[in-house]
């Protein structure tokens, strides 16, 4: 299940998470984070209980997206331990993403 992340529950959601945390900063109208929200759906049910995927629109979390220097969409940030551990900028393929995703996992 992906989270939708916004302001208001990022510091519980992201920071004090116990788990990595994978945060999608995308648009609605980006063609490549269209073509990634299915790729990170599955990643959600994929890895559950061991990763946590969420989503946060860059037009209404404007705030997030500035204070993590968002600056192309796609952008995904893995977090482990309440800091960002990775940063992925682009459309990326499911197989990129798992590769990336088991570094930080172990």
């Amino acid at each position: 299940m992906e989270l939708i992340i916004n302001n208001d529950n990022f510091q519980n959601e992201i920071l004090q998470s116990e788990i990595p945390v994978l945060v999608d900063f995308y648009a609605d109208w980006c063609g490549p984070c269209n073509m990634m929200a299915p790729i990170l759906s599955s990643l959600a049910n994929d890895f559950e209980g061991r990763l946590k995927v969420g989503k946060c629109n860059i037009e209404t979390e404007m705030e997030l997206a500035n204070q993590y220097n968002v600056m192309s969409i796609p952008t995904l940030i893995i977090f482990k331990d309440g800091m960002p551990a990775d940063t992925l900028v682009g459309a990326l393929s499911k197989s990129e993403l798992v590769g990336r995703l088991n570094l930080i996992l172990g």
